[in-house]
């Protein structure tokens, strides 16, 4: 039931038309934001979980005939929602993947209504995660191999988005997360072990830190901002004790970090890590290593879980062609910003010296001999064709990735624009679809016909 009302509307529609052939959708970015400059597909792991599931409740169906919309549609469709499952196939990039504008993330064949109310799920689903493993991707690469932690949901968009950007920011490159669910779940590393309401709870800010040393001897991380950052630093320093780390959490950060960083090692705990934290991003975290900040590791929450700067993506779902008896029909938009080329699609992937040197998106049949085919077949029949990975498996094939995009991509301003381009076969269809469609235009004064 979390769908867009216009789906079920439209499933109606075309059940009680008899309109029950095959269309092909696709998924993907109508364009990236000038902030971005590449995106890492994610989500798509936990959209074949979606479809394999999918089916409707005696409560779902309960509440749609109470809906004044769908008093006059017979109970055969309600019956048809009844027995509902996802019976398509679908072919994408695998989780993980570089992508750019334009090009399919999903593609799903099935009987029209079908495909129609999965819309919305996808899209959502798609939207956000593939923003946070973007955004994370970005902080990782600033921070210049020092750790990135995920701090972000109690900033998320609720629980679940919380929890669902824990994974996404793993996949992109963070090394844990504070998400104890998303640990459970999907095997994240987690991190966290004390808050400011610890310190505040004893007497004294030593007391604390000698509390949470008994407790957790070997990962304690001592928190030292509650009061003063310097005098914290001098009392975890004086305790006698071995702990991992401290944290700061706010201020100025790289001349707080080198103070206290001067108070460790003069106290010979040189082997104890700094953990920064405290409305980061990737142009902060830039910023304090190009400053040679003596910071060991980041946690990021809000700007992260939330993908602040860039909040949304014009991810959309778009039918490109149906199949009626054999006979296919190519569909396309063509209202001004929104045009995109019909049929089914194959996006073709050229490197050189091992490292990506542009895309090609062509119609599905086309080969190139010299050049990788991103889209895979991931589901036949509504059963995924192999088993969901972990998500250490999904990060691993981000990192490659990220690994083979040339360095002026990485740039957080500034960066060049990918090239992909479409293949002469797909402007040609593009073209051809468009004079069915689209009336040829008089020039502006020519007197209509009588």
């Amino acid at each position: 039931m979390l769908v867009d009302l216009y789906e079920l509307t439209m499933a109606a529609g075309y059940f009680e038309r008899g309109m029950d052939f095959h269309a092909t959708f696709e998924l993907f970015v109508r364009s990236l934001p000038a902030e971005r400059s590449f995106l890492i597909a994610a989500g798509v792991d936990d959209s074949l979980d979606y479809l394999e599931n999918l089916q409707f409740s005696d409560d779902d169906i309960a509440y749609l005939r109470s809906l004044p919309l769908f008093r006059a549609i017979p109970d055969s469709f309600f019956e048809y929602l009844r027995t509902f499952r996802f019976e398509g196939d679908v072919a994408g990039v695998p989780e993980g993947s570089v992508v750019f504008a334009e090009e399919p993330i999903l593609q799903l064949t099935a009987p029209v209504a079908a495909a129609q109310i999965v819309e919305t799920w996808l899209l959502s689903l798609i939207n956000f995660e593939t923003l946070v493993a973007s955004k994370a991707a970005r902080v990782v690469r600033a921070a210049a191999g020092r750790s990135v932690l995920e701090f972000g949901t109690r900033r998320a968009q609720g629980p679940e988005a919380g929890l669902r950007a824990a994974r996404a920011a793993y996949l992109g490159g963070c090394d844990a997360t504070s998400n104890a669910e998303a640990g459970r779940l999907y095997g994240i590393p987690v991190a966290g072990t004390a808050a400011h309401s610890w310190t505040q709870a004893f007497p004294s800010e030593r007391e604390s830190f000698e509390a949470l040393l008994e407790v957790f001897p070997e990962s304690a991380v001592l928190l030292i901002d509650n009061y003063d950052d310097l005098a914290g630093a001098e009392t975890a320093a004086s305790l006698g004790k071995k702990f991992s780390a401290v944290r700061l959490d706010s201020g100025d950060l790289l001349e707080k970090s080198r103070e206290v960083r001067s108070i460790l090692d003069e106290r010979g705990l040189r082997e104890v890590k700094i953990i920064a934290s405290g409305n980061l991003n990737e142009y902060r975290i830039e910023k304090l290593v190009e400053a040679g900040a003596p910071i060991d590791s980041f946690g990021v929450g809000t700007d992260l879980a939330t993908s602040r700067d860039v909040p949304a993506l014009s991810v959309v779902y778009k039918l490109v062609e149906t199949e009626r008896g054999g006979q296919v029909e190519y569909k396309a938009k063509f209202s001004e910003e929104k045009v995109y080329c019909p049929g089914r699609k194959q996006v073709f992937r050229f490197t050189h010296d091992g490292k990506y040197h542009h895309d090609v998106i062509a119609r599905s049949g086309e080969t190139y001999a010299d050049a990788e085919p991103l889209l895979q077949p991931l589901m036949r029949n509504g059963r995924r064709l192999e088993a969901r990975r972990s998500a250490s498996s999904v990060r691993e094939t981000v990192l490659a990735s990220l690994g083979r995009l040339r360095e002026p991509y990485h740039r957080l301003r500034g960066a060049p624009e990918y090239p992909v381009e479409k293949s002469g076969a797909l402007i040609e269809l593009l073209e051809q679809v468009r004079s069915q469609y689209v009336a040829a235009r008089k020039p502006a004064g020519t007197p209509r016909s009588s």
